[in-house]
């Protein structure tokens, strides 16, 4: 048997969605795109929502409107995607890596709070796997007096806001909830990631949500990204082709980073269906893992659900107990050798080439390593079969005993 690691849901609903946006002449950012919008934004409870071409982009967009440059300093966990901290080097700061949780891989709030410095202007926490970052935490450290009166400002925006940005990199946390609030309406600034891996995708693709404080206006930062987003154009295409005027201005040197009708009509498709479809079969899948396993010593079992959080069920991230990063690697290749694809989430970033020559060095963050060298993700998709989950274990379970 052959079991996939993450392949997409594309049916005939995506397919006519996608045939009915090709098919009317309007593949670009459109009136699909809007409507994506503003179901995304009536799911999560933040009307501001800006669809662009990736989460990654998201991210560097907030960054620079924000005024991040060099000599800036942006926490980041040392166990996430690359992205979330090429994002801060694109700008020219530098990334502080924070250690991460034991429990459940998200940046360790008193960690952040030891990092803290006259020149640190975001914090990133990343919503491992679904599983919501601890915003209450976040919060109270960026609020207290003296960590504010640490806060520098070198511009309006940093002026008129007065702290740290907390700026949730909320890729993996489409439909998950902290403190009754959906993902999206909870940090200052969320932005998800609609990868072809994603539970809800479009390909490729992102959103930005906005839930800023005042004096700071969220439909207002909607309409100046809307524009930032396509390259400070007054007016996108849509808008030119409705209009009876082509003119346009180019108020300033924006980016290219808006999303097309074409990914926003599969986003149509998945965000109707998303909570009481697409999310109890991910939730169904994590549980029957949890069901078979939670009897074996050896396996750590990840976390997706407290009395205040709850995972948006993206990735399965099983620990196996007390090995090494070589017994780990070995359990994979004979889970392979029967057909299953696993993966890892993640190699931490200050292990690779580019930010090791910088002098990170994994050895500061222990947990970010040991966690890592532990984890296997097991495959997680809306099409997998409670049969194949079955094999999957059955694989998983003779690859390790096998091994230990």
């Amino acid at each position: 048997m052959e079991v996939p690691f993450s392949p997409p849901r594309i049916d005939d609903k995506v397919i006519a969605e996608v045939t009915d946006a090709l098919k009317s002449g309007w593949i670009t950012t459109g009136p699909k795109t809007k409507l994506f919008e503003q179901k995304l934004g009536k799911y999560i409870g933040n009307s501001n929502v800006l669809a662009v071409s990736s989460a990654t982009a998201g991210l560097e967009l907030v960054l620079k409107w924000f005024g991040l440059k060099e000599g800036d300093e942006v926490i980041v966990p040392a166990y996430t995607y690359c992205a979330t901290a090429n994002v801060v080097e694109h700008c020219g700061a530098k990334v502080v890596f924070c250690d991460v949780k034991s429990d459940d891989f998200n940046i360790n709030p008193e960690s952040v709070k030891d990092l803290i410095t006259e020149k640190t202007k975001v914090i990133i926490p990343v919503d491992f796997g679904g599983f919501p970052a601890d915003y209450k935490e976040l919060y109270d450290i960026i609020h207290n007096e003296e960590i504010k009166g640490l806060f520098r400002a070198d511009n309006e925006i940093q002026a008129n806001f007065g702290r740290i940005l907390l700026l949730a990199d909320s890729a993996h946390s489409l439909g998950a909830t902290y403190g009754g609030l959906k993902i999206g309406s909870v940090a200052d600034i969320s932005v998800f990631s609609f990868h072809a891996v994603k539970n809800l995708t479009t390909g490729e693709g992102g959103a930005i949500a906005y839930n800023m404080p005042v004096p700071f206006d969220n439909a207002e930062l909607y309409d100046f990204f809307r524009t930032y987003s396509l390259h400070g154009q007054s007016k996108d295409a849509f808008a030119k082709y409705n209009n009876s005027s082509w003119r346009y201005d180019v108020k300033f040197p924006g980016f290219k980073a808006n999303m097309t009708d074409i990914l926003a009509s599969i986003g149509i498709v998945e965000i109707q269906r998303y909570e009481n479809d697409t999310m109890l079969k991910f939730k169904h899948i994590f549980e029957l893992y949890n069901e078979r396993l939670k009897k074996y010593k050896w396996a750590e079992l990840p976390i997706f659900k407290t009395s205040t959080k709850e995972s948006s069920y993206h990735l399965y991230a099983l620990r196996i107990r007390d090995i090494k990063e070589s017994a780990r690697d070995l359990i994979i290749r004979k889970i392979k050798s029967k057909g299953v694809a696993v993966n890892v989430h993640f190699i931490p970033i200050p292990m690779f080439t580019y930010y090791k020559e910088n002098g990170y060095n994994i050895a500061n963050y222990p947990v970010a390593y040991d966690n890592y060298s532990r984890e296997i993700s097991l495959p997680t998709f809306y099409t997998i079969t409670d049969e194949q989950i079955q094999f999957v274990l059955d694989t998983l379970i003779w690859a390790v005993e096998d091994s230990l």
